[in-house]
């Protein structure tokens, strides 16, 4: 294809035509084209200098083959050996200011390519880290991993790629018509009748060639999911404890098998359009020669311009078959920009205020004010396309929180009970604010939590889940994510009060030692381990369990609450908890019904109440190991 117009036309054209056609359909936000030159903005003078230097390797495109006519035409019949040697050395000079152009056109175009995707990745990922735990619940994992790689790339190409080629094409196709009919309008009109016979076949290749190309990419997509989900460590369990290993391999087998199929079909595709499309060169090539050759017989065309009109005619086709697919080359680019532009344009619902204040340092006293709340939906927190089992909601959702009014005092361990659904996870989200409440307000030392700086409100609360998380890392790294700081022997201080030191000393390497996967590694209960000496060593005025000690076992649990009675004197903690032991220990219990708070007080006094507590006590508590 190097033939039909430079090393790079049949890439070009071949790209344009696994293009998906349908997105022409797509409707682009007001101003996406006003906001991408936003981004090219840092770029102008690389843009500009790579658009410099794209049109001058197009308008050397006809230097060739003009030099070459002026040998055969000039040089070789006065028999003037000079300049039959310096228009050679032109020749050579031109292959040399060619590649010179190449590798400064290649520079230029990854500077701009690549400093635009960092540009756009740092901000997509910093924005879709700031923003709420529920849009993370509704959006889909590899839809927000697309957005980052996929659609960021496809972006840069509107810059590089697409810009490039479009600018490459045009001017080429300017230079190279005017040279044609400059040295033979007769030649020249012959060639463009026979530009349709070029143009049509790369629009009916292209047509079927998007559309196996997309069910392609959508298969891929379907396999990936299946392997994504079957070997990661809690699907590869999964699939290990109930799956049928024979039934597996043979519906993989059915995706491979199609992915297969569709491949053959668009690589068949693509060469019998490249065979076509060099037949019909050739063909253009004979009647050029044809023509010419006998005008030249005649005496009324030149030998050297025949040969350059046939050079010349394998650079108008391909900037021709090129431009005739370059809207949606040029649309993909914007629609890829505006998909990148859906998620930055997402605003986060919790968000720091302009002017917000740090947390007041010292002993923090809790409060809850009349707080109601209910979940978000759909429409507030995420985007369809990043869900792919997207469904509209239906209204609003109900109060989760209806009302509730307490306050957690300095030192105080605040216990919340209640059947599931009461609210309690709720609650203590609101605190680390995850969520921002509806109506009332949450305060830290009487500052409501919306008004406080997010770093400070990091400082000042730190959670453990019943599920925590721990990075695929080091035990080290997973530690010092909570304190960056912190030296080694703080580490084992916090290893240490979190009954866990002696394992990691046992490990092979120690603090080094990776604990996979969603530390997997570990065991329920170790990993638990891990997760309270992080909180340990952050050292948080507040402190949220959330069945925090849910996977301990008795004897683990004992040296845990010892450590904890400890590490947390002086600071204000909500533990939600469905041991007994825990719940006697508290200094205030909560019990939550509904959204409300029902009953408030220590455990003895609350069972001499005889109320909704007591009745919670001999049903559910009286069945946990009292420790």
């Amino acid at each position: 294809m190097a033939m039909m117009g430079g090393p790079n036309m049949g890439w070009q054209m071949m790209r344009s035509m696994r293009r998906d056609g349908d997105v022409m359909k797509e409707r682009l936000a007001p101003g996406t084209v006003r906001r991408i030159a936003g981004y090219a903005a840092p770029f102008r003078w690389s843009i500009v200098a790579f658009l410099a230097l794209i049109t001058i390797g197009s308008v050397t495109v006809v230097a060739n083959p003009l030099v070459v006519k002026q040998i055969i035409d000039v040089a070789i019949p006065a028999r003037d050996t000079g300049l039959v040697v310096g228009l050679a050395l032109a020749i050579a000079g031109l292959a040399l200011l060619d590649a010179v152009l190449g590798l400064a056109e290649r520079w230029f175009s990854a500077r701009i390519g690549e400093g635009l995707i960092y540009n756009l990745r740092t901000e997509v990922f910093d924005h879709v880290q700031r923003m709420p735990v529920a849009f993370f619940m509704r959006a889909q994992t590899g839809a927000l991993v697309s957005r980052l790689n996929g659609d960021v790339i496809g972006a840069q190409r509107a810059i590089t790629s697409t810009l490039s080629s479009v600018v490459s094409n045009v001017v080429s196709l300017v230079v190279v018509l005017v040279t044609m009919l400059a040295l033979s309008w007769q030649i020249t009109l012959v060639a463009l009748v026979m530009v349709p016979i070029f143009i049509l076949p790369a629009q009916w290749v292209g047509r079927r060639m998007s559309k196996y190309t997309r069910e392609q990419m959508e298969l891929g997509a379907e396999m990936s999911s299946v392997m994504t989900e079957r070997f990661n460590v809690a699907g590869a369990m999964v699939a290990k404890l109930y799956g049928r290993p024979d039934d597996e391999a043979v519906h993989f087998a059915g995706r491979a098998a199609r992915v297969r199929d569709v491949g053959v079909t668009v690589a068949m595709l693509g060469t019998v359009f490249r065979i076509a499309l060099g037949l019909i060169a050739a063909l253009a090539t004979a009647l050029v020669y044809g023509l010419g050759g006998v005008l030249a017989v005649g005496g009324s065309f030149e030998l050297g311009t025949l040969v350059a009109m046939s050079a010349l005619l394998m650079r108008l086709y391909g900037p021709l078959t090129g431009l005739s697919n370059v809207h949606i080359d040029v649309m993909t680019a914007l629609v890829s920009f505006d998909r990148v532009f859906e998620v930055l344009d997402l605003k986060p619902m919790v968000a720091e205020k302009p002017g917000a204040e740090k947390v007041p340092s010292g002993p923090v006293t809790i409060e809850f004010d009349d707080v109601r709340f209910r979940y978000p939906g759909a429409a507030e927190v995420s985007l369809a396309s990043l869900e792919s089992v997207a469904r509209p909601d239906q209204g609003e959702s109900a109060e989760v929180l209806k009302g509730v009014t307490f306050t957690a005092r300095p030192g105080q361990m605040v216990a919340l009970v209640g059947h599931s659904g009461a609210g309690k996870t709720t609650t203590t989200s609101l605190v680390s604010r995850l969520y921002d409440v509806d109506a009332g307000a949450v305060r830290l030392n009487g500052l409501d939590v919306r008004d406080a700086t997010m770093e400070s409100l990091r400082d000042t609360v730190g959670v453990v889940m019943q599920d925590p998380h721990l990075f695929h890392d080091t035990i080290a790294a997973n530690l010092r994510y909570a304190r960056p700081e912190a030296t080694d022997e703080e580490i084992w201080e916090a290893l240490r009060a979190a009954q866990i030191a002696d394992l990691v000393a046992a490990l092979p390497e120690g603090l080094d030692t990776v604990v996979g996967e969603r530390g997997y590694r570990f065991s329920g209960g170790e990993k638990q381990r891990v997760a309270l000496a992080r909180l340990l060593l952050k050292a948080p005025p507040v402190v949220v369990l959330d069945e925090a000690t849910a996977h301990l076992d008795s004897e683990s649990e004992v040296a845990v609450q010892q450590a904890l009675k400890t590490a947390l004197a002086g600071r204000t903690s909500l533990v939600i908890a469905h041991r007994l032991s825990t719940i006697r220990e508290a200094d205030v219990i909560l019990v939550m019904n509904d959204g409300r708070v029902t009953e408030l007080g220590r455990h003895d006094e609350l069972m001499v109440l005889d109320g909704a507590y007591a009745e919670l006590y001999k049903t559910q508590f009286t069945s946990s190991p009292a420790v």
